[in-house]
């Protein structure tokens, strides 16, 4: 009885917990939406984002300047910035609990490498390839991960351990193709540093749209992710297929990372940093964690954009390398002292 009453009671607290964060979270979304709408090189009255925000504003009203600034430059950023973060952080979560390893997530696993070089590629030719091809790119590179890491006798290390290698050749085949691109090497450069100034419409819409292909299938299967992540051979001994499960959801993850890639290009180490804080947060059930982790990133990478931008339109995939590069070095030894 005792047993149980201690059980409840961890429970209770976890829910509790959950709960603040989530308040805490929205509020948070709350005021970076209220800020990246407002503020600016034009500060624009709260009241006056909200008249121009409504779907009812007649036509003259949508053609003044600061309707443009706000309907057409503004709102699209901040949408392609939240959903871009919340993304990355639902990958990076699935990513971790497929493999057991806080180190996993679309950057280290080679996933990104292979959506750059597709996207490179295809930039090179016409810029309408760039999605395309590194969807292409990402799949390619996550079924070359997969041969390598079958070929070095399997389990979930070795993909880690192919992830990286995979990633290094095609960072190769990136340099190399800047080195040839001639005209196009600096739409290569300025792409690949990963930047949402100048998002459009489409590209904001096409990224949430893949964020619900994403999201919500993961959150159906997180019950058995919940089971595959208790380690090898214990999701089969509870009735999860995990090759298959483990194909479905890395297909997924391939199809999210490749749409923030082709449109907005390499926004490192989101999917690293947020997952990993919030599973001390709040537990590592992945039906709440791919919930919160979408609200987090989302938050992280608003906020990174718009510090980007305050400083002077900085590429925000510099801003995020620097946050989660260090970050990395410390999972990476603390995981080394266990």
């Amino acid at each position: 009885m005792k047993g149980t009453a201690a059980i409840r009671e961890h429970e209770r607290l976890i829910h509790r917990r959950a709960l603040r964060l989530a308040l805490a979270g929205l509020c948070v979304l709350a005021l970076v939406v209220f800020l990246r709408l407002t503020r600016g090189d034009w500060t624009i009255a709260p009241g006056r984002v909200f008249e121009l925000l409504s779907p009812f504003l007649n036509e003259v009203e949508r053609r003044t300047p600061e309707a443009i600034v706000v309907r057409s430059v503004r709102l699209p950023r901040l949408l392609a910035a939240l959903g871009t973060g919340g993304l990355l952080c639902v990958a990076g979560v699935v990513l971790q609990g497929l493999l057991v390893n806080p180190l996993a997530e679309p950057y280290t696993l080679g996933i990104a490498a292979g959506a750059a070089f597709g996207g490179a590629l295809g930039l090179m030719a016409s810029s309408l390839l760039v999605g395309p091809c590194a969807f292409i790119g990402a799949l390619v590179a996550l079924v070359a991960v997969q041969t390598v890491a079958w070929r070095a006798g399997g389990g979930r290390e070795r993909l880690i351990l192919a992830g990286i290698i995979v990633s290094a050749f095609l960072s190769a085949g990136v340099t190399f193709l800047k080195a040839i691109a001639g005209e196009r090497l600096s739409a290569i450069v300025l792409w690949l540093m990963g930047s949402f100034a100048g998002a459009s419409p489409g590209a904001a819409l096409a990224v949430w749209a893949t964020s619900v292909c994403t999201v919500v299938p993961a959150w159906l299967l997180g019950r058995r992710l919940d089971a595959v992540s208790l380690g090898e051979e214990r999701g089969a001994l509870l009735g999860v297929d995990e090759r298959r499960l483990r194909g479905l959801l890395l297909c997924l993850v391939s199809l999210g990372t490749a749409a923030t890639v082709g449109s907005f290009g390499i926004i490192g180490f989101v999917g690293l940093v947020v997952p990993h804080l919030l599973r001390l947060a709040i537990g590592p059930s992945h039906r709440p964690l791919l919930l919160f982790a979408f609200l987090g990133g989302a938050c992280l990478t608003a906020i990174a954009d718009g510090a980007a931008q305050s400083i002077g339109e900085l590429p925000v995939g510099v801003l995020t390398s620097m946050i989660g590069g260090p970050f990395f070095c410390w999972l990476l030894l603390r995981r080394g002292a266990e």
